[in-house]
């Protein structure tokens, strides 16, 4: 079964250290979080607001140990108005035989506005 996994980060400019560190951040924690293996992940879709254009924010998955042959890609988030700026989001599509009721998306900083209902449930799964 192929399962998304949902996350999403911001910055608070844009620069391309604050934007790779925040998403090696992200990365790393769903990474974790999940259990994920780079071997049995299909690929990786990156977005990123429009205020974001120093850096590609994949650029981090690259730091990341066996990771280097899982295919990413990068594209730009619709501008909807009044919509959370400095925002990058993640989906990883990986091959798990997770429920997916048992998969924990990870929201960090002002990312946590956009599904306040799955911080909630992932903050009680942690505790």
């Amino acid at each position: 079964m192929i399962r998304g996994i949902r996350g999403a980060t911001t910055v608070d400019r844009d620069q391309q250290d604050a934007i790779v560190e925040a998403t090696l951040m992200l990365l790393k924690d769903m990474i974790e979080k999940n259990s994920i293996d780079p071997e049995e992940t299909a690929s990786v879709f990156i977005s990123a607001t429009e205020d974001i254009s120093s850096v590609f924010p994949a650029k981090a998955l690259r730091k990341i140990d066996g990771w280097e042959y899982v295919p990413v890609m990068c594209m730009r988030e619709i501008p909807v108005k009044d919509a959370l700026p400095y925002c990058i989001r993640v989906m990883v599509h990986v091959n798990t035989q997770k429920k997916q009721k048992d998969i924990q998306h990870i929201y960090h900083h002002e990312a946590v506005k956009l599904r306040p209902d799955l911080v909630g449930a992932q903050r009680k799964a942690d505790s």
